[in-house]
């Protein structure tokens, strides 16, 4: 009993750690060093050193890597930048094909206000448009739902359509988020465990029997792949209300994706030290992106 609580309890001081990293993040006028997704990563397999998220394509299984210094197209060989250099901190798909929110810093001599707020890109990233909290958020964690956008800047928030904005009134502090844009399911990895909402963020219940997860994507309504701080990766069929372990992903891990696979299966891409993985069956077994 006593290893089981000492070994929560690692897992829970590794969770809190990264959320100090995210919530220090970077002011304005500053560049960001650390944070969920701003670790410093070897080059080795990765065309940044600092990881800032990942966004899969749903329907071309497109690997995004977004860095301190922009977004990387992972499928070509070598990886690509698309668009401008912005520090992307935050990055999530939207409901349309070829959509992408993303919230961070402008590139170095850009006229764009600093913070960001919420960014907008109807063509997979090659060119952004401001939407909203330009000069006040830098959203380090983003999801969308079919409630609407869900972004976190120190204060979890809620928009309809990514220009008016509401604060949901939780006590818990997010380090990373996830939603499907035809679900209303919302997940939020925190030091105390997962959170989880069924109705679009209206409720929100922790559940004490999920893994301690850092990084979480949910595919449709009812698919969850997480990983530990540590590595190991688990897999809920329900939305995140039950768990099964899967396999583990070896090294640091700065971010996850996820999509619907052929047979019912899922696919889990993880940007880590060793460069992108993808697995095919959940996260049971990896190997290495191939991109030709």
């Amino acid at each position: 009993m006593y290893l089981f609580h000492a070994s929560r309890r690692g897992r829970l001081i590794a969770v809190v750690s990264g959320l100090l990293l995210v919530l220090a993040g970077c002011s304005v006028g500053q560049q960001p060093t650390t944070g969920k997704t701003s670790q410093q990563a070897p080059q080795r397999g990765l065309p940044n050193s600092h990881v800032h998220g990942l966004a899969v394509n749903d329907e071309t299984g497109k690997p995004l890597l977004a860095t301190h210094d922009g977004l990387f197209d992972l499928s070509a060989n070598p990886a690509v930048r698309i668009g401008p250099a912005h520090d992307l901190m935050g990055i999530t798909a939207g409901p349309d094909q070829g959509t992408l929110y993303a919230s961070g810093h402008p590139e170095k001599g850009s006229p764009l206000p600093d913070p960001l707020g919420l960014l907008r890109s109807t063509d997979n990233g090659a060119t952004w448009e401001p939407l909203s909290r330009q000069w006040e958020s830098d959203f380090h964690a983003l999801t969308t739902t079919r409630s609407g956008i869900f972004a976190f800047d120190g204060a979890l928030r809620i928009s309809a359509d990514g220009k008016s904005w509401q604060k949901v009134p939780v006590s818990f502090v997010p380090a990373a988020l996830a939603g499907s844009p035809g679900g209303d399911v919302v997940l939020a990895t925190t030091a105390e465990g997962l959170q989880r909402s069924a109705d679009g963020g209206r409720t929100w219940a922790l559940n004490r029997a999920a893994p301690i997860l850092r990084f979480v994507a949910l595919v449709g309504n009812n698919d969850v792949v997480g990983v530990e701080p540590g590595g190991a990766v688990h897999q809920s069929r329900d939305g995140g209300g039950t768990w099964v372990p899967r396999g583990t992903l070896q090294g640091e891990v700065y971010a996850i994706d996820a999509a619907a696979g052929s047979g019912g299966a899922v696919r889990v891409w993880a940007a880590t030290s060793a460069g992108l993985l993808e697995s095919a069956d959940g996260g049971v077994s990896f190997r290495p992106h191939d991109p030709s």
